[in-house]
Formats: C-alpha cells, structure tokens, sequence
C-alpha cells in the first residue's frame, strides 16, 4: 500500500505513553437477540387520539348488536367457555375491509403485528378460522347492520334519498371456467364423487389417524354436495338460456354451482357474479346492496328500489341508471311510484316506446330524456355510481371473490357496504363519531 493510502486510513487509539495494555481479552457487550424481553405495553396508548380504529369502535359501540349476542350459548351461572365479544370481530373486520384487507389470515397476522388491530382485539386471542366463519355466518345481522348506518345517515340528514344512482360491476367468481361441466358429466362426476365418500366411509387403516380420515370423509362429502348442487342448477340455467334463445349447451361449475360466466369489463367471459350498488348522490351513501348470477341488469332496478323502500321506508325521487336497465316494465312500476327515472334511450325496435300506442310512462321517459337538462343530469351517475364501483375494487379489494356461493358473497359484500358507510359517517359528520 502506498504512502498516499496510509495518509488515508483512520487512526486507531493509541495508548498514552507510559501505560501498558491489560492483560486477557477485550470485554464488549453486544447484540442478544435470543434473550426474552418483558416490555410492558399500554394498548390504549398504541393510537393517538382521532385514529380511523378508534373512530371504528365508536361506531360499532353505538350499533344495536343484540343479534350478534342473542345466539350466544355461554351465560352467567352456567358452565362453558366464552366466546370472544362480537363486538370486536364487526369491528376488526370492518377496519379490515377499510384498510382493504380481506384475508381472514391476513387479519389474524395483523392482528399480532399492527398496533391498531392489536388496539381492537384488546388483548383478545384470534385465529382465522373464528375470522372466516364470522364473516360469512351473519348476514341477517349484517344486514341490519347495514340498515342501521344508512337510519343514522338519514336522520344527520347526510341521506336525502332525493336521487339515487345504481349500477352493476361483475366480480371474477372463485371459480375455473374448467369446472364447468354438462348435465352427462356431472351426473359421471356425481358417480365417482358417491364412490369417493363410499371409500371414506370404508376407511378403518389403524396407519391413519381419525383426524385425517375425518377430515377426508369431510372433504368428499363436500364435493359430493357440490356436484349435486350443480346438477341442481342446470335447470335454471336452461331456462335462461331458452329465454335469450341462445344454442350453447347449460353448464354448471363444480367448485361453485352458483357462479355463471358472464362477460366483463375487458371484454373476456369468465365466472363472475354480478354486483349491485344503490347510492344516495346527495350523501354518496350506500343504500342498498345485492349480489345475482345474472349478467343482465335489467331486472335489477325494480327490486333495488323495493329494498331501499324496506331500508329506509321511503322511495326515491329520482333514479339515475345506464341503459341496461332500461325495461318497459321498470319504467311503468317507477312512474307508478312517482319516481323519475333518467336513463338514456336505447335505439333499435326492441326499445320500450317504440312500437304503437307506448304507455304514457314510456312516452314521459322519452320526451325527458331529449332534453338538454335530463342529459347533463345523468352525467353524474358517472361520479356517483361509477366512483363507488372503482372505489370498491382498488381500495376494498372487489376485484376476485375470495369464497364461494351466493349467500357468502352476498354477505361479503354487506361487509363493503358497511365499511363505506362508516367512512362517509367518518368524512362527513365527525361529530357522529364522538
């Protein structure tokens, strides 16, 4: 090494002339990472004050929640472990679907790892299996709940119900285009699937413990179910297909009976089911909610409006919607609800109106919707029913159903619904949340 190098190089200590280094080797403390630590932890100081789970649990304590305590087995005075508090699962899972988290073992990892998941459960213990089955196992209750937030909502006034906007999104089903099979198929499937549980049933080898013969007997009679669900459907799905006058062959899937493939926004048709928004314009406020296997919107809106009706006792205004609700028999039952329905006119011979003597509903509908006001005022379904389609899908992960059949997912959804909701009560009425 050169002269120039050494110039270079740090300087080591030296020791002070007249002293001798000690003798032995250099004591040093360093790192220990396999001793335990006892760190005390304060849960209610993890969350300033103001945090989105906080805000959450103020929500939820001010809910009626006695459908989720009614079915509640452990009581005073009797023998039995507790359950843990519903009270924390509604809340874990809507500050899950929130912060766009919709793994059940995802909430479970957070829920040691995350100071506001952590805050929520209290010192509770969760595993995802109590996860998953809480979020599929109470859609009356979840219902409710969700007719509670929009009540709260429309009492602020935050909920006018002057316009309501509705559309549809379709979300990939959980489910193979490959699981489809005809009717010969699935009756050959339905064979092997009775064998497979025959052989389960059989099954006595000492070599194998009961748990996994159990769990083998379970996870055959399952697919039997599901084969039989799904030869259950074909006759619905014919009748569908008779009604559109389509030539292609009925199919059932057999992972999930109840998805139909459907075509979707980039043009492709895969499994998907069929999503259904009603949002208050004035509030932007989800008020109404529904899950199909159609592919078809137009006979949507009518039900729509039924169970907004159901939810808040009252009907809308007016309706904004797109064309594929467009029906002959959605526009008469609106007008004869006194609901102004803006919806663009379809062109073609098949559009409501245009053959002889129209209903004079129809005729309204037309003679509204060729003036230069009913068409700037139907640009705003694109801002309020569009917005919360592309809300859902990037922030609360509506893009691939995670679980299968219609009650799941319609229960899921619920979950969507809510957490919107919770998050305008939060945006708009703070004071709501105090």
């Amino acid at each position: 090494m050169s002269d120039a190098d050494d110039s270079t190089r740090p300087s080591l200590p030296v020791a002070p002339p007249g002293t001798e280094a000690p003798a032995g080797e250099a004591r040093y403390e360093t790192a220990n990472r396999s001793q335990i630590e006892l760190t005390p932890t304060d849960l209610e100081g993890l969350l300033p004050p103001g945090h989105a789970a906080r805000l959450v649990w103020r929500f939820v304590e001010g809910l009626d929640l006695s459908a989720f305590y009614a079915p509640i087995k452990a009581r005073e005075g009797h023998a039995g472990r507790p359950p843990i508090d519903p009270k924390i699962l509604i809340a874990l899972w809507l500050y899950a679907t929130i912060d766009g988290v919709g793994s059940a073992r995802e909430v479970a990892r957070l829920c040691a790892a995350h100071d506001a998941y952590r805050w929520i459960r209290g010192g509770v213990s969760v595993n995802y299996h109590t996860l998953s089955d809480f979020r599929v196992g109470h859609h009356a209750a979840l219902d409710a709940l969700l007719t509670q937030s929009i009540a709260v909502l429309l009492d602020r006034q935050v909920v006018t119900l002057h316009r309501l906007a509705q559309d549809g999104t379709k979300v990939r089903a959980n489910a193979g285009v490959r699981s489809f099979r005809r009717g010969e198929r699935l009756r050959a499937c339905l064979t092997m699937a009775r064998q497979q549980v025959e052989r389960a049933q059989r099954q006595d080898d000492g070599a194998v413990a009961a748990r996994d013969r159990a769990a083998a007997l379970r996870a055959a009679e399952e697919r039997l179910a599901r084969v039989d669900a799904a030869l259950a459907e074909l006759p619905a799905i014919e009748a569908v297909k008779q009604r559109n006058r389509s030539t292609r062959v009925p199919k059932a899937s057999t992972t999930d009976p109840d998805a139909r493939v459907m075509k979707l926004s980039d043009g492709g048709y895969r499994p998907a089911y069929n999503v259904q928004f009603a949002t208050d314009v004035d509030g932007q406020v989800i008020v109404g909610v529904d899950v199909t296997n159609v592919g078809s919107d137009q006979r949507a809106l009518i039900p729509m409006l039924d169970q907004v009706q159901r939810r808040t006792g009252r009907v809308p205004t007016e309706v904004v919607v797109d064309g594929g609700y467009v029906t002959t028999t959605s526009l008469v039952t609106a007008a004869a609800r006194a609901i102004t329905v803006y919806a663009p006119v379809p062109k073609g011979r098949h559009a409501p109106g245009s053959g002889p003597d129209p209903d004079p509903a129809i005729v309204a509908w037309r003679t509204r919707m060729a003036t230069d006001d009913a068409k700037a005022l139907y640009k705003t379904r694109a801002s309020t029913a569009e917005r919360i389609n592309a809300d859902t899908r990037t922030h609360r992960g509506l893009t691939h159903l995670p679980i299968r059949g219609l009650p799941k997912i319609q229960t899921w959804v619920l979950w969507i619904a809510l957490a919107h909701n919770v998050l305008r009560a939060m945006a708009i009425v703070p004071h709501l949340m105090t």
